[in-house]
């Protein structure tokens, strides 16, 4: 099988995670590297430079051509419309999907100074950070893990936020501070999840990939994507959530702020772990009931990094 992935260290670490448990092991499959809009723009952001499917596109494009059988994506990255003629084949089981601080001297982030200066792309975080310490500089940063973890150790920034998930793909989560609780910090939708997305027409695919899908997984994803699809939010606006199942039943709590800190919004709804979409969709209608849409609306049209 051709996978298709991105060329970061963390893309490739987590296409390897994949490679090596599908049929026939390692050596029957090969990674097929492709460049997305975003990784041509590493420096650029994203808010400023993308729309939806700025690490996707391209590799959905050589899906469908044939050029590649199956595509590995952090599903935080990958839209909540599916492609036409794509579709999910699997849903690994979850890392970690905290965030975590990378901070210097191992300086927890209740302890920096006025005016500290912390990294992150993501408006979600931002929201967060500010939302519980409004005295922080929250500045825009792009460029993969390893880049983020340099700038605090080169003095540029005072703490970097990133996935978890991802320092423990790369075997660097030694680097964190602290990881943040959901109390703190809820994550972005799908974050510690990785998808395998294939044709919806190629069977020896779906074969290949089925027993890696977890379903436990799978249903965390449902209520949490669905709250962002009802919210009409895409990766690059302030929302987190975070959904758990057990014993039948699935609880999400969700976030929804300005990325100024102000308006913020916490929410909870829980139902059977079957209806996990609906679950999603009840959480959505209360955030839209107290005035998630302004607060959206508001996030897409300021200038929100300095």
């Amino acid at each position: 099988m051709r996978i298709g992935t991105r060329g970061s260290t963390l893309a490739l670490a987590q296409s390897s995670h994949v490679r090596v448990r599908l049929p026939g092991g390692p050596d029957d499959h090969h990674l097929e590297v492709i460049e997305t809009s975003g990784d041509r723009n590493p420096m650029a952001s994203l808010r400023r430079f993308g729309g939806k499917g700025i690490f996707t596109k391209e590799i959905e494009e050589a899906l469908l051509l044939g050029r590649i059988d199956m595509a590995v994506h952090s599903l935080k990255d990958l839209p909540t419309d599916m492609t036409p003629g794509l579709r999910i084949g699997a849903l690994l089981a979850r890392e970690d999907p905290r965030d975590a601080v990378v901070a210097r001297d191992k300086t927890p982030l209740a302890q920096l100074k006025r005016g500290a200066r912390v990294g992150t792309s993501s408006l979600r975080r931002k929201a967060q950070l500010l939302a519980r310490q409004p005295e922080l500089s929250v500045l825009d940063l792009r460029g993969n893990v390893p880049t983020r973890i340099a700038r605090v150790e080169e003095g540029r920034f005072e703490a970097v936020v990133v996935a978890a998930a991802g320092l423990l793909r790369l075997r660097l989560i030694d680097r964190a501070t602290e990881i943040l609780d959901d109390a703190f910090m809820l994550p972005a939708p799908g974050q510690g999840i990785l998808a395998v997305q294939i044709r919806e027409d190629d069977a020896a695919a779906a074969a290949a990939v089925a027993p890696l899908h977890d379903p436990s997984a799978a249903a965390e994803a449902a209520a949490e994507r669905s709250l962002l699809a009802a919210l009409g939010g895409g990766c690059l606006v302030p929302i987190g959530a975070r959904a758990r199942v057990g014993n039948g039943r699935i609880t999400l709590a969700g976030f929804v702020g300005h990325p100024s800190g102000r308006p913020a919004l916490r929410r909870s709804a829980e139902g059977r772990s079957d209806q996990a979409e609906a679950v999603g969709r009840e959480l959505a209608e209360a955030f839209l009931h107290e005035g998630a849409r302004a607060i959206l609306d508001s996030a897409r049209g300021d200038e929100v990094f300095p």
